[in-house]
Order: C-alpha cells, then sequence, then structure tokens
C-alpha cells in the first residue's frame, strides 16, 4: 500500500473547525478578496480531498505546477492570520505580544509617549502572567526610547530600567539553564531508558548535580519552579526513585493550583504534570491516592472553563484512559475494565491526526494486558501481534521486549501449543540481540527456552522455581520495574495455587492495606 503523502496546508486546513472555516472566509470577504481568487478556490479544493493529493489539485485546472508552491504558502501564511485574529486563539501570550507591536509601531512613527505608555501596561502583564520572555524584549525596547532623551523621563528612569533588564535576565538565564536539564534528562530517558546499575546510578547523579543551576527558591516566580519539579521529576524516573517523583509531580501540580490562571495560559503544561502524578502514583501502587488524582482530573478537564483545543483534547484522551486501564491493573478487575476498549479504539480513531503511533502502540500493549488478566488469551494475542508485527516503527526496546514475552505466555495459556516452539525460538532470538537486558529478563529467558522439554507434571515445580528466582528482584531497585511491565509474579502464583490472576491481586491489596 503506498504512503500517503504529507503536506503541512492540507494538515492545517484538516484541522480547521466549523467555525475557524467561517472565520477564515469572513476573514478574506474583509479583505475585499473575490470568492474566485485562486487561494479561496485552492483552500475549497483541499477541502474537498480526503487525502492530499497533488494530482488531483492540477487536474482541477486552478493553477500552473509552477506557480502551485507560491500560491500554497500564501494561502498558509492567509489563515494562519485568520487564526490569529480568532477570539478563541486570543490568549494573554498573543495579547501581549500585539501590545508590544501595536508599542513598536508607534515609536516608529515618533509617538513616544503613546508608546512607553502602551509598553508599561504590556510589561506589567508579562510579569503578572510569568512571560518574562516577551518582558525582557519590552524592557529592551523601552530602554531604546530612553536613551535617546527624548521622553524627558525623571532621573531615576535609566536606574530602574538597568534593574528591572538585570533582574528579568537572571530569572530567564535561571529558567533557560532549568529547561535545558529537563530536556537533556528526558533526551537519556529516551535513548538509554532507566539507571540499570550502580555506576549508571552515580553518572547520572554526577551529570544532575553539576548541571543544576545555583537558586534561591524564595527568588524564583511560578515559571522558574515549574522546570525546577521537571528537571528534579526527570532525575527521580530516572534512578527510580517513584516516590520523589510523586513528590516532585505533586509540587508541579500544585503550583497550578496555586495560580489557576495558569491552567488556561498553560494547559498541556498542567496536564502533563497531571499525567506524571497519576503514573508516580501507579509506580507506588497507592491505589487510594491514584482514585482521588484521577477524579480530580476528569472533574477539571470536564469543567467548562477548561481550555479546548483538538491537541489539548488529544491529550485528556491519552491520559484519562491510559490511567483508567492502569486502575484496573492495580484493582485486578480485567473483566470489568475490558468495556472501556471500545471506548479506546473510538478514540484513537478520532484523535488518529494527534496521537503519534507509539503511544497508540502503548494503548494495544495495555488493552492486551487487560485481556490476558481477564483470561480471554485470544483477544490479547491479537493485540500483541499489531505490536510485534510493526515494522516501521521504533519503539521503547522494553515495550518490544515484554510484548514478546507476553505473547509466548498467552500462547501457552490459548493452548496453542503448535506455534510454542516457533515462538521460543524467535523470542528468544529477539531478546539476546538487545542490550543490557534485566535479570528478570535473563530469567525468563532461561525458563521459556527449557519450556519446550518439560512435562505436564513437572510444571509446577518449575513455576515454583521461577517464582522464587523471580521474587528475588521485587524489591530490587534496578529490577523491580520490570514486574510493572507484565505482572509476572501473579501469574505464577496463579498456577502455583490454582487462584486466577485477578484474585491474587486484589488480595495483595489487601494485604498492603
Amino acid at each position: 500500500m503506498p504512503k500517503a503523502q504529507k503536506d503541512n496546508l492540507f494538515d492545517l486546513i484538516k484541522s480547521l473547525t466549523k467555525s475557524e472555516k467561517r472565520q477564515f472566509k469572513l476573514y478574506v470577504n474583509r479583505l475585499g478578496v473575490n470568492e474566485d481568487a485562486k487561494f479561496m478556490t485552492l483552500f475549497g479544493t483541499i477541502e474537498k480531498l480526503n487525502s492530499y493529493e497533488e494530482s488531483e489539485i492540477l487536474r482541477s485546472g486552478i493553477i500552473k505546477k509552477s506557480q502551485l508552491s507560491n500560491l500554497k504558502a500564501h494561502l498558509y501564511k492567509q489563515i494562519l492570520i485568520s487564526l490569529r485574529l480568532n477570539p478563541s486563539h486570543q490568549n494573554i501570550r498573543i495579547q501581549i505580544r500585539e501590545q508590544l507591536d501595536f508599542a513598536t509601531i508607534l515609536y516608529h512613527k515618533g509617538l513616544y509617549n503613546q508608546s512607553l505608555k502602551i509598553l508599561d501596561k504590556a510589561k506589567n502583564l508579562a510579569m503578572q502572567n510569568e512571560e518574562k520572555n516577551i518582558a525582557y524584549e519590552i524592557i529592551e525596547l523601552e530602554k531604546v526610547i530612553e536613551s535617546q532623551y527624548i521622553t524627558r523621563s525623571i532621573s531615576t528612569r535609566a536606574d530602574q530600567l538597568t534593574l528591572e533588564a538585570k533582574q528579568v535576565s537572571e530569572l530567564n538565564v535561571l529558567a533557560s539553564k532549568l529547561s535545558n536539564l529537563s530536556l537533556q534528562l528526558y533526551g537519556i530517558f529516551l535513548k538509554k531508558g532507566y539507571v540499570k546499575n550502580d555506576e549508571e546510578y552515580q553518572l547520572i547523579t554526577k551529570y544532575f548535580n553539576e548541571q543544576l543551576p545555583e537558586y534561591d527558591i524564595e527568588y524564583l516566580g511560578f515559571r522558574e519552579k515549574l522546570w525546577l519539579n521537571k528537571a528534579y521529576l526527570w532525575y527521580s524516573f530516572l534512578i527510580q526513585d517513584f516516590r520523589s517523583c510523586y513528590k516532585y509531580a505533586l509540587k508541579w501540580v500544585d503550583l497550578f493550583y496555586e495560580n489557576p490562571e495558569m491552567i488556561t495560559l498553560n494547559p498541556v503544561f498542567f496536564l502533563r504534570g497531571k499525567q506524571y502524578l497519576l503514573e508516580a502514583l501507579f509506580y507506588i501502587k497507592d491505589v487510594g491516592r491514584f482514585k482521588v488524582t484521577l477524579q480530580k482530573l476528569e472533574k477539571i478537564v470536564a469543567n467548562k472553563t477548561f481550555p479546548k483545543s483538538e491537541n489539548i483534547e488529544s491529550l485528556v484522551f491519552l491520559h484519562l484512559f491510559s490511567h483508567k486501564i492502569n486502575l484496573h491493573f492495580m484493582e485486578g478487575s480485567f473483566e470489568e475494565g475490558t468495556p472501556i476498549v471500545k471506548e479506546i479504539l473510538s478514540g484513537i480513531e478520532a484523535h488518529k491526526g494527534t496521537i503519534d503511533e507509539h503511544h497508540v502502540m502503548m494503548f494495544y500493549y495495555k488493552i492486551a494486558c487487560l485481556y490476558f488478566g481477564a483470561g480471554q488469551n485470544k483477544l490479547c494475542i491479537q493485540y500483541l501481534e499489531r505490536i510485534i508485527s510493526n515494522k516501521t516503527l521504533e519503539m521503547r526496546e522494553d515495550l518490544l521486549c515484554f510484548s514478546r514475552i507476553l505473547n509466548l505466555v498467552a500462547h501457552y495459556e490459548a493452548g496453542e501449543d503448535y506455534h510454542l516452539d516457533r515462538l521460543i525460538k524467535s523470542t528468544y532470538k529477539f531478546l539476546i540481540k538487545m542490550e543490557d537486558l534485566y535479570q528478570v529478563q535473563k530469567e525468563m529467558i532461561k525458563f521459556l527456552r527449557g519450556l519446550g522439554d518439560i512435562y505436564p507434571h513437572q510444571l509446577k515445580t518449575e513455576f515454583e522455581k521461577l517464582y522464587k528466582k523471580l521474587k528475588e528482584f521485587e524489591d530490587d531497585p534496578y529490577e523491580r520495574r520490570s514486574f510493572l511491565y507484565l505482572d509476572i509474579l501473579s501469574w505464577l502464583e496463579s498456577h502455583i495455587t490454582g487462584k486466577s490472576i485477578p484474585q491474587i491481586i486484589r488480595e495483595k491489596g489487601l494485604v498492603e492495606k
């Protein structure tokens, strides 16, 4: 099947809502442009296409191929201008930037006092809303005007502006260093994953301490505190200190609750904070706080005042449903959780333009685990096959690893023995290619390799041996995360005791309480 052509203009037009399309047409009319203008005809043609086909556009006779690139660029620009004027996109950040533009125009026209008056209001608004980068630009323009000695300002004005510039600049530098550190730690996580031994722990701790800038917490504003919490959160994730993850994710979220106007201005950061808070609670198995946090998230995103956009709606779907499945895992309510699959598949289809394929595969893995826990092994295998057969996507090795292990276990549970030898060989070949395997994975490889030689009456003894070996790693700081991908211990306990996996998990929950 040929790969669909990607085109930025096509994607932009398809992302427009009905009201945004109407706004664009009204904007074009105000320009005095005829509805039959070439760029409007191009807009109408692309709007009707289901996928981008340049040949289809050229066949319509709107324009020659040599002119198409320029016409598309012009249409793209006009749509963006229209969106900028749309009231739904008029947030504080855009308003401040607009005021700076107005002040710049007035300055160039020689209306210096008018320009300074607008700049002063815009600067106060920027500082109130933690837009310190724009605030610095405003102060720099104020300095340009004042340096020309044209306003006959009070004598202390130069000192005041110099001090403001210094303070804002220092905070901007600090925020930049903290955001750089946070981004670098996230990059390390994507490349290498969690630390696997003491040597890696020492290296990442040394890097974090060396890169962390000096700061006075009393001097920091919202933005600097946000990046500080992010940096500590990613460091905690890397070293698998999930209680610290909870601590810094909670600080991140509380920061927004202390500054509710920031939720409106930065809804994506707020949602990310909630996501990491739920993830940390899942890792430390705190069911009570997890349920309360999930309910709070559902309530706030359903509120009419919460910002709405296609990107935000897709993030809400991603985080809510990912953690709704996690709650079923924590409670052992696999059978009760299976109806959610239909909602997830509908959501994936509805948000396919904004959710990347990696997150889709993560959903498939969670769905497979849900069916496995519910004893519906054939459905589990179907979703795992979607991950294993995806050769074009670069996914984290740990996801691919546990998808294959669970696939093998699900085939065994489903009684599909005729596939087992082939699957054992292919799984083993895949796993030995992986670098830095966890000890848990190594023990699983040994067990799986010998599975074909075990007689039925020996199975319980072999399950008990494997359980004993893996149990040693349950509290190991570098091994325990393997059990979060696949609760292999509960599966083994199920075979040893004759109880169901949900029953085992529920009993564990009662003991932990």
